[in-house]
């Protein structure tokens, strides 16, 4: 192994084991040469090398600043339950259930779903703990006359599950609008919002293969803790 990357492992099991925080810098250039009897040019390496792999942010005049590594990774374009998701997610997930009952719409959201007149939705709010910390709070509304005979052990389990496997639908696709938005009254309660007054707030409609809508949810995730992802293709033009 040669030395940059020794001193690159040492350094990332520090950032790793918490030793250096995110938000915190490294120790300088000159520091970290004294302290591994190395090059400028051999500690220049190890540094590019964490901020290659998104550990730091090298930043001019500031040094290397610690990345927040504890963030979990959302998929933007796929359409995705949770309990998939949280299968890719280190360390302990739980769903909290806080409301699942059969109401009446009001206007609003009988515009959002297209409902007819007399139709009655679900409600259901759940929050996402990760690691003992509330940082999403979910809510859907679906068409009941579609997606019947729900229970809290249910929605606490997955929604999706229950609704391919025991239902038998076919679930097609979400249009999302992503936007950032002002806490209220009922995060406050229900999140571990620390000292965040801003949610990343994720608004889904979502279709049956033929088509038809069926679940309006709204997904709101404290933004210290996630990253949201896509894979994008340029597709080529002809240009005049």
């Amino acid at each position: 192994m040669k030395k940059y990357e020794s001193i690159y492992h040492d350094l990332l099991a520090l950032i790793e084991n918490n030793k250096i925080k995110a938000g915190e810098k490294l120790p300088s250039e000159f520091d970290l040469q004294n302290k591994y009897q190395a090059s400028r040019d051999t500690i220049r390496k190890a540094l590019l090398l964490l901020s290659q792999n998104g550990y730091i942010q090298k930043s001019q005049g500031k040094g290397s600043i610690v990345l927040d590594i504890n963030r979990f990774n959302f998929p933007v374009s796929g359409l995705t339950s949770f309990k998939e998701i949280a299968s890719d997610i280190k360390g302990k997930v739980e769903t909290i259930v806080y409301t699942c009952e059969c109401i009446e719409p009001d206007e609003e959201i009988k515009k959002l779903l297209m409902l007819k007149s007399g139709t009655k939705v679900w409600y259901i709010e759940r929050v996402r703990k990760i690691n003992g910390e509330a940082v999403i709070f979910d809510t859907d509304i679906l068409n009941a006359d579609i997606v019947s005979n729900l229970t809290v052990d249910i929605v606490q389990n997955s929604l999706y599950e229950y609704i391919e496997n025991t239902l038998g639908l076919r679930i097609g696709y979400a249009k999302k609008e992503i936007t950032c938005r002002a806490i209220n009254s009922r995060d406050e309660k229900l999140m571990d919002l620390k000292n965040y007054d801003m949610l990343i707030n994720i608004a889904s409609f979502v279709f049956l293969e033929d088509t038809t809508l069926f679940q309006y949810t709204l997904s709101r995730h404290r933004p210290d803790k996630f990253r949201f992802s896509d894979f994008a293709r340029r597709t080529r033009q002809n240009f005049i």
